[in-house]
């Protein structure tokens, strides 16, 4: 008897990506990402991708490093979503961070930034997978203007 080949699918791993929640006043940070990238010009809350075995937290401080030239100290985590693109899974851990005091917010891995109303993040073209945070954050830009 002849068995036809079997059909598997490729198998997708998940990316492990760490975002920053960062209120100044009443009013939270996001960075534009850069055109030739995975759902360029949407605003996101900024980060970037874990290496191996590295620690969320320092991953983070890493990349705001990087992609925005600050400082950074990193903090509770706010929310952790799981988001299923059509080629790859992301699990992204949001934390509360605080920029420097000196920070100056450069555009060095991404194409723009903007501190955004908690109006304004209803209306901002965003990332499937950052969607689900934005009601916490939201409620947080709440509180702060108490």
């Amino acid at each position: 008897m002849h068995c036809p080949p079997a059909v598997t699918e490729p198998v997708r791993t998940t990316t492990l990506v760490a975002a920053a929640v960062v209120i100044r006043g009443e009013t939270v940070l996001l960075t534009q990402r850069p055109r030739g990238t995975h759902l360029e010009d949407h605003w996101e809350f900024p980060g970037g991708k874990l290496e191996p075995d590295e620690d969320p937290r320092a991953a983070l401080a890493r990349e705001l490093r990087e992609e925005l030239g600050v400082e950074s100290s990193v903090g509770e985590i706010v929310e952790c979503t799981f988001w299923r693109y059509p080629t790859k899974s992301v699990l992204l851990l949001f934390f509360r961070c605080e920029l420097a005091q000196d920070a100056v917010i450069q555009h060095i891995e991404v194409k723009d930034h903007r501190w955004a109303t908690e109006a304004e993040l209803e209306a901002i073209q965003m990332p499937p997978a950052d969607v689900p945070i934005v009601t916490k954050v939201r409620a947080l830009l709440r509180s702060a203007a108490r």
